[in-house]
């Protein structure tokens, strides 16, 4: 008997899981973090993992890394990123992420072959899509969180609900869900909302 499909929260990698552009500023590549030793969590971002994890939740990052179309780095180097974000939040969150999703194309960029549109880039569901896919999801249950309108375009693409959409930050969207502060406010409202039977 088939195992019966889990839901799942989508995770934006940058300025959503870690951090980024605090890090990134005033580099030669601002919002670019493609190196594995400056990997670090956003403050609740552990708690959150680990509390999502316990209510039933798939992790599953899902970002967009145009920065290999752009030549500012290599594929080889969001590999290792990604894996280093593997190994921190198994250290400091317990849990383990269910899986890593990146896009390395940007049709502005100017490396082939990355350098041309593709349907894994936020805010096409094609990384969403995958991992319902590999992993065995239920998209009517699942949530997305991220920190630009992409993300909840993407989601909304895939067929996620727009009121399990919820955006961490200020950026302007012209829809979304929800929007907290960070990472541990988005976990508290998915955990409550399914409490509540709230589907």
């Amino acid at each position: 008997m088939p195992e019966p499909a889990r839901p799942a929260v989508f995770l934006d990698r940058d300025d959503t899981l870690i951090a980024n552009r605090a890090i990134t500023e005033g580099t030669t590549h601002p919002g670019s973090l493609f190196d594995p030793a400056l990997v670090e969590l956003l403050p609740g971002a552990a708690a959150a993992c680990a509390a999502l994890k316990r209510a039933g939740f798939a992790l599953v990052v899902v970002t967009n890394q145009g920065c290999v179309a752009r030549g500012e780095c290599r594929i080889e180097q969001v590999k290792a990123t990604n894996e280093r974000v593997r190994e921190v939040v198994k250290e400091e969150a317990g849990v383990e992420l269910d899986g890593m999703y990146f896009c390395a194309y940007h049709p502005e960029g100017s490396v082939a072959p990355w350098n041309m549109e593709h349907p894994w880039r936020k805010p096409g569901p094609g990384m969403i899509l995958a991992a319902e896919k590999d992993l065995g999801l239920d998209l009517g249950k699942s949530w997305m969180v991220g920190d630009a309108e992409r993300d909840v375009e993407a989601a909304l693409a895939a067929g996620i609900a727009l009121e399990r959409t919820i955006v961490v930050g200020d950026a302007k969207v012209a829809r979304v869900g929800r929007r907290v502060e960070g990472l541990g406010g988005a976990a508290r409202g998915i955990v409550g909302t399914e409490v509540r039977g709230v589907r």
